[in-house]
C-alpha cells in the first residue's frame, strides 16, 4: 500500500510511553499531526532525530502541529527513551508493526549484508482534515526537524 498526498491517513490507536491510548483521529479538525516512524528507540540516528524534534516544540506549537513518534519498541523502552532525552512529544508503541504496515513503511531492509523486515524511516504530515498533506521520505536525521518546518511552511 502506498500512501500519497491526499490519501486518508489510516487511523490508529496505540499506547504511548505512559501506557495511555492515543488515537490519530482524536486530532482531526483541530491539529496538524506529524506522524513519524523511526526504527528503534535509544539508537544514535533515532535519538538525533527525536532531539531535533524536541528542540522545535515552540515552532511546532506556533504552526498548530503536534508530533507522534511511532516505533516497534515496547512501551517500557519508549518511557526510557523519552525520559533519557527529555522528549516533549508522544512516543507510540507499534510493537506488532501493524500501523507501519498500514502506512506502507514496513519493508525489507539490508544492513551489513543481512536482510530483515523493519521500519523505513518516514514522516507523514496529516492535515486537520485527516488526509496526508505530505510524505517525507528523503531527509537526513540530523536536519529532519529543519526540513519538517520548511515543509510545514510550504503547505
Amino acid at each position: 500500500m502506498s500512501l500519497t498526498t491526499g490519501s486518508p491517513a489510516p487511523d490508529f490507536s496505540l499506547q504511548n510511553q505512559d501506557g495511555e491510548t492515543i488515537t490519530l483521529s482524536q486530532f482531526k479538525g483541530d491539529k496538524t499531526v506529524v506522524v513519524y516512524f523511526y526504527p528503534k528507540a535509544l539508537t544514535p540516528g533515532c535519538t538525533m532525530q527525536a532531539c531535533g524534534i524536541r528542540d522545535i516544540e515552540k515552532e511546532l506549537a506556533d504552526r498548530n502541529t503536534i508530533v507522534l513518534g511511532l516505533s516497534p519498541d515496547p512501551v517500557s523502552k519508549l518511557a526510557k527513551f523519552r525520559e533519557k532525552h527529555d522528549l516533549n512529544f508522544a512516543l507510540l508503541a507499534d510493537e506488532d508493526h501493524a500501523i507501519a504496515e498500514a502506512y506502507g513503511i514496513w519493508q525489507l531492509k539490508k544492513f551489513m549484508g543481512k536482510e530483515y523486515m523493519g521500519v523505513v524511516r518516514t514522516t507523514f504530515i496529516v492535515g486537520v482534515d485527516g488526509k496526508i498533506a505530505k510524505v517525507m521520505d528523503d531527509f537526513k536525521t540530523k536536519s529532519h526537524h529543519e526540513t519538517l518546518l520548511a515543509v510545514l511552511d510550504s503547505l
